[in-house]
């Protein structure tokens, strides 16, 4: 079993895993309408992919953190970073990048699929297919509160 996290903003905690957020904007895997969501393979890791998208004055929101386990029978898709186009990691997200996202989506192969983090590239991001029909197997734990130390708003 591995264990995936998502910190998303207290109003989100009951959708955090529906794949509509995405849906309504593009992101690095995403293009506008494709469902999907964004996960990290640790806590940390999670609190910096969401931190780098963060005003200043998001200091006083409220977050949760929530973990998701994932059996170890359920299939996990992989893209290694040397499988990615040397583009990957530009920002603003390039299109090759959703492209690969949108085409496992559509493929259906796997209900996550293990990236490499744009961040830390030694580190793993998980997408996930909210449709997939084998998600049913993902234990989706209750919301806990998340507050990032006051430090990193220095």
């Amino acid at each position: 079993m591995i264990s995936v996290w998502r910190i998303v903003k207290e109003e989100y905690a009951r959708t955090a895993f529906d794949g509509n957020g995405a849906a309504m904007v593009s992101g690095r895997w995403n293009s506008r309408g494709v469902k999907m969501v964004y996960a990290a393979g640790s806590l940390s890791l999670a609190a910096l992919e969401l931190f780098v998208h963060l005003e200043r004055n998001a200091r006083e929101m409220k977050f949760v953190r929530i973990k998701a386990d994932v059996p170890g029978h359920v299939k996990i898709g992989e893209i290694r970073p040397g499988g990615l186009p040397k583009d990957w990691r530009a920002y603003p997200a390039p299109e090759s990048t959703r492209r690969i996202g949108d085409d496992w989506i559509k493929k259906g192969d796997s209900p996550l699929l293990k990236v490499p983090s744009v961040i830390v590239p030694s580190e793993f991001d998980y997408l996930i297919d909210p449709d997939h029909r084998d998600l049913k197997s993902v234990r989706f734990n209750a919301p806990e509160p998340f507050s990032f130390d006051q430090r990193m708003w220095g």
